[in-house]
């Protein structure tokens, strides 16, 4: 019961961060956000840093918990254009309703973890069944700095949501597409050329 009670209160504090800002984020106000009785968020989160610290956790399990659902959902991924459209997918769903409402506070988070360690090693980039599936992409493409390239294209991806949140309109499968390209380029040096898994094709990105 504690349980639930903790993450009711999670998720009112998520929705306090994005209606009110992080200046809004106080205990009085998830109380009214949860309807609970005033106290109630004090009595679980004694502190601001722990009403923080568990929103905080909360967004990275409702992140990890989409992630693991658009794996398992979509289909292997063998060609570029099944990657891409596996990422246009991602940003539309990180872009609208709820997901762009957790895209708003994970950057606002962001941005607090800046001068929170505590807060910045939970929104350290956890395993995942999405980030696996790019690695494995990368990997039967020929890519050897695969480590890098995936935290750079899923880094990048991230860049361009934000960039959507802020100006309008859905990331453009071009921008996409040229990520996936840069991911796949080949080192120089490297023993021939990377493959694409589709020809021709430009390249992509994640």
């Amino acid at each position: 019961m504690a349980s639930d009670r903790r993450t009711l209160l999670a998720d009112a504090a998520l929705d306090v961060l994005v209606d009110e800002g992080m200046r809004g984020l106080t205990h009085r106000a998830v109380d009214r956000k949860s309807a609970m009785p005033p106290g109630t968020t004090s009595a679980y989160f004694r502190t601001r840093a722990a009403l923080l610290t568990g929103l905080v956790t909360r967004l990275v399990e409702l992140d990890q918990a989409e992630l693991q659902t658009m794996a398992e959902e979509l289909p292997p991924l063998h060609t570029v254009e099944e990657l891409v459209d596996g990422m246009v997918l991602l940003t539309r769903q990180r872009l609208t309703g709820e997901g762009r409402r957790r895209s708003l506070a994970r950057h606002a988070c962001a941005v607090e973890s800046v001068r929170d360690s505590e807060l910045r090693e939970i929104l350290v980039p956890r395993e995942n069944a999405g980030r696996e599936a790019v690695r494995l992409f990368l990997t039967t493409h020929g890519v050897t700095d695969v480590e890098n390239r995936t935290h750079t294209l899923l880094t990048c991806i991230d860049g361009l949501v934000f960039d959507r949140l802020v100006n309008g309109g859905e990331v453009p499968r071009e921008a996409l597409d040229g990520l996936v390209a840069a991911a796949l380029r080949q080192d120089p040096g490297a023993h021939g050329p990377a493959r694409t898994g589709r020809q021709p094709h430009p390249l992509h990105h994640l």
